[in-house]
């Protein structure tokens, strides 16, 4: 049961592969490693490529003999994409949608997509349902909204079974400690509170503390990324028995920690001190984002079982004391 997983040696597609085998699966990681790390695929072949490549893509899914697809290869920086949006719209869209022609001319028949809760911007109610209407405010979020709108025309006009997960703030490690996050540049809230409790240099700015939030600070969905692969397998599960077809679900906790929820505790599981500096509100920040998260429960089976705010932090620390030459 082999699966082509693109992005696979990546952070999320990483921790995938290491579920696809658990259970049962052989996961053909095919990635440019152009920001992910070849150590990270320790359970199937790697095929260094490009999703655009179309002639590598199909010789991958004739030698292997895939009939699925999990893809993660995408740029993923907001931030990035606002700068340079022309870099998103060609990796993100046309890298996507050449890759999809390359599955249907070579007889895929499911397709797992990673997407985002930023397809939403700046939702007017909480908590976040699948029906909230999705009105991206930058170009990594409108490049992965058409990805979802080029899915629902494919699965109607073609019969491509497909699944978009819209995630929200995925963080944490494996505990085995054999992966975890490793991102250059780091832009994630819970590796940055770390460097900012050991690296003499760096202060971690907190953007804004007059937000209409308890604390004042943003409130976030913190998903542990071992609950976000278990739920791409599930979806490619429900796909592969026929079960699911042309549907998009939100990966979330249904529960939000702001701020400075996140710093107090990593300050209480590290024993340390974080050094912070209140800086103005980023623009297009929205006081509070959080998953409603029945449909996936629903459609999946699926509920977050490893990401309480402690867990999430403990092996996200487990994981940088591992790796002490980042500290």
């Amino acid at each position: 049961m082999n699966v082509l997983v693109t992005g696979g040696a990546g952070y999320i597609g990483s921790h995938t592969c290491k579920v696809l085998a658990q259970r049962g699966y052989n996961p053909v990681v095919l990635d440019n490693l152009s920001t992910g790390h070849k150590d990270f695929v320790k359970w199937g072949p790697l095929v260094q490529a490009n999703i655009q490549d179309s002639e590598s893509v199909a010789s991958a899914i004739k030698e292997y003999r895939i009939d699925s697809v999990i893809h993660f290869a995408a740029s993923a920086y907001v931030g990035e994409s606002v700068q340079n949006p022309r870099k998103y719209f060609d990796n993100n869209v046309q890298g996507t949608l050449s890759l999809l022609g390359t599955c249907l001319d070579n007889g895929i028949k499911n397709f797992v997509f990673s997407s985002t809760c930023a397809t939403y911007g700046i939702p007017q109610q909480m908590p976040i349902a699948e029906t909230t209407a999705q009105n991206p405010i930058n170009a990594y979020g409108y490049s992965k909204l058409v990805i979802e709108r080029a899915l629902r025309e494919y699965s109607r006009a073609y019969g491509l079974r497909t699944l978009a997960l819209r995630y929200f703030n995925a963080a944490g490690a494996s505990p085995a400690l054999e992966i975890g996050e490793q991102h250059d540049p780091e832009t994630h809230l819970i590796p940055l509170v770390f460097r900012s409790m050991i690296d003499p240099t760096y202060t971690l700015k907190v953007f804004g503390s007059d937000y209409p939030t308890p604390d004042g600070t943003c409130i976030r969905d913190y998903i542990h990324v071992l609950d976000l692969a278990d739920a791409h397998v599930l979806g490619l599960e429900k796909l592969k028995a026929g079960h699911l077809s042309d549907a998009a679900v939100n990966l979330g906790t249904s529960h939000g920690h702001s701020v400075n929820n996140v710093i107090t505790c990593a300050e209480r599981i590290t024993q340390r001190k974080a050094k912070i500096e209140i800086a103005q509100r980023r623009e297009g920040d929205p006081p509070e984002l959080v998953a409603n998260a029945n449909l996936a429960k629903e459609l999946l089976g699926w509920t977050a079982k490893q990401s309480s705010l402690e867990n999430i932090i403990q092996t996200a620390w487990n994981w940088e004391k591992k790796n002490e030459v980042r500290l």
